[in-house]
């Protein structure tokens, strides 16, 4: 239901609304597709974020950012100095759903305006190339963030993430540090003594 609604709602919604206008040339109905797309994913993210009931979703959505950003600048992972680091990170889901919608426009452009029902099938049987796609280009980012100009290219989507977080308390920290730690463990990047990975009692 959760995967049906999305597809609905971002990928086969705003075609078809799009649809509706007297747009003749193909190019531009795809990126007037992409701005109605990403207008829709930007309001329904700012409405989850006014639903106080969510709020603490968006702290450990934010807690397991930090706990990775330690990670990855070599610290002892404790809730403390986790606590530091920034509620941000360029491999966010939140980011990467948002490169989804750039890239389908680059891709969608290759089809023109098909008629209405090509139209849906074609927004449903490409998303697998164009996630792929995406994914492929934050992993990318994540490895060279030092990059200004990719970091750039990439602010609206790390501007989004303001959106899905919230600063998390200490507690939540530490739940996030030993999930991190269980996904390393069994991935055998560190072993269960690592000090790097040691949280509060």
């Amino acid at each position: 239901m959760a995967i049906g609604f999305a597809v609905a709602v971002f990928k086969v919604g705003p075609a078809l609304l799009t649809d509706t206008l007297p747009i003749s040339n193909g190019q531009y109905f795809v990126f007037v597709e992409g701005l109605v797309r990403v207008a829709v994913f930007v309001v329904y993210l700012t409405v989850l974020s006014m639903i106080p009931s969510l709020r603490r979703v968006f702290q450990y959505h934010a807690a397991e950012h930090k706990a990775i950003n330690a990670y990855e600048a070599g610290e002892e992972l404790t809730p403390e100095i986790a606590q530091r680091y920034s509620l941000i990170h360029p491999r966010c889901g939140t980011a990467f759903l948002l490169w989804v919608m750039v890239v389908g426009v680059f891709v969608y452009a290759t089809l023109g305006r098909p008629v209405w029902y090509w139209l849906i099938v074609s927004r449903i049987v490409l998303l697998p190339v164009i996630a792929g796609i995406a994914y492929e280009l934050i992993r990318f980012a994540g490895r060279h963030s030092e990059n200004r100009v990719l970091m750039t290219m990439l602010a609206p989507g790390l501007w989004l993430q303001r959106l899905t977080t919230r600063e998390p308390t200490l507690d939540q920290l530490e739940v996030s540090i030993r999930a991190l730690r269980e996904v390393l463990e069994r991935e055998g990047r560190v072993e269960p003594t690592d000090r790097r990975v040691e949280v509060m009692a």
